[in-house]
């Protein structure tokens, strides 16, 4: 994108950022490339930045792409005590390798507690799903977002991971906080593409079929006939809460 073109996103001194204005400004970032489209959002949205990351399959890009600005983000990560082991060691390995402003949060109950209290509750359908995602990754997620006093939110979500995504904008609200998807229109190739071009690992599971790894419990490898999204949950639903705009009206 040229200077000319970049220029005329810039918006108004003062403005605020509301979703008709997000609205206006979106198909602007839509001919942005990702780094353009997080120098622009580190540039005129509201402090304070943060990106989350599951530290999964693919993660490594957001946290290298966020990395290569001078400022230091605030990497949050929700721990919910049932990630599997590679995952705790490919955080400690990205960390070290890209300076990582590390915040994790995590459940107000335990583990244990919570299945004393409640069961295996991944086990109880969607339902029990969803509470189990409430407790273990939206509440603590909230609880990051006011901590922090979150202007604005970077994710890697992309459109070509399930129907669920398909129509998210590079900009949305979330909450009070702006939501900013920077790779939204990559493919799976832009992204092989990325981590070869600047030689970033897959998450240790990758090479054993794993295309979206988040709990020990509700993850899966990719089987035949299967899309990435079937791999999460069962096949019964695709997003965890941290995504879903309904889950932090009140942050």
């Amino acid at each position: 994108m040229s200077n000319a073109e970049l220029n005329l996103c810039i918006p108004k001194p003062g403005q605020a950022w509301n979703s008709s204005q997000l609205a206006a400004v979106n198909p602007c970032l839509e001919r942005m490339s990702a780094v353009e489209r997080v120098q622009w959002s580190l540039d005129y949205l509201p402090q304070q930045h943060i990106l989350s990351s599951s530290f999964g399959a693919q993660s490594a890009v957001m946290l290298h792409l966020l990395s290569r600005f001078e400022r230091r983000i605030p990497v949050i990560v929700i721990d919910t005590g049932y990630l599997f082991p590679e995952t705790y060691q490919f955080i400690d390995q990205m960390v070290e390798r890209l300076n990582v402003d590390l915040r994790v949060y995590r459940p107000l109950i335990s583990p244990v507690w919570q299945e004393n209290r409640f069961g295996k509750l991944w086990e109880a359908g969607v339902e029990g799903i969803r509470r189990y995602n409430r407790m273990n990754k939206v509440e603590p997620m909230s609880r990051a977002l006011k901590e922090l006093d979150v202007g604005t939110w970077f994710s890697g979500l992309r459109r070509s991971q399930s129907d669920s995504r398909r129509r998210i904008s590079v900009l949305q609200h979330q909450g009070r906080a702006v939501k900013v998807h920077p790779i939204a229109d990559w493919s799976n190739r832009d992204v092989h593409r990325y981590l070869k071009q600047h030689d970033l690992p897959y998450h240790p599971l990758w090479e054993q079929g794993y295309v979206s790894i988040g709990d020990v419990h509700t993850s899966q490898p990719l089987g035949a006939k299967m899309e990435e999204q079937d791999t999460r949950f069962f096949g019964l639903m695709r997003e965890c809460g941290l995504h879903e705009v309904e889950n932090f009206q009140e942050v």
